[in-house]
């Protein structure tokens, strides 16, 4: 059984999706996307002086970005995947998402 058998919605739906997440990895990656971190962007002033946003935007944005090629991926060849990749998937979104937080609270301090 492949991703494609498991799939309900229509195909667009995941090149919507990519295209967004592409446009904000490559904002963020650009060292200019500190806005589209929600912590980040409803901290105080002062808060904010505690993080260093070009680092923070970077790291955000690779880890956007991990999961934007992970997204392209199943959207291209989810007739060959099999099904058990969602689950590969979840996992691997779930680790870059704590090394994101991680990574944000350590090496994107001042």
């Amino acid at each position: 059984m492949t991703l494609a058998d498991v799939s309900s919605g229509p195909d667009w739906i995941i090149w919507v999706a990519f295209a967004i997440l592409l446009a904000m990895s490559i904002v963020l990656l650009s060292g200019r996307g500190a806005w589209l971190i929600a912590g980040y962007n409803t901290a105080s002033k002062a808060e904010k002086d505690k993080y260093d946003a070009k680092k923070l935007s970077r790291i955000t944005g690779i880890g956007m970005a991990v999961i934007t090629v992970l997204i392209g991926v199943m959207g291209l060849l989810e007739n060959v995947l099999p099904a058990s990749f969602a689950y590969v998937s979840l996992v691997i979104v779930a680790v870059v998402c704590v090394a994101i937080i991680v990574l944000g609270n350590t090496i994107c301090k001042k």
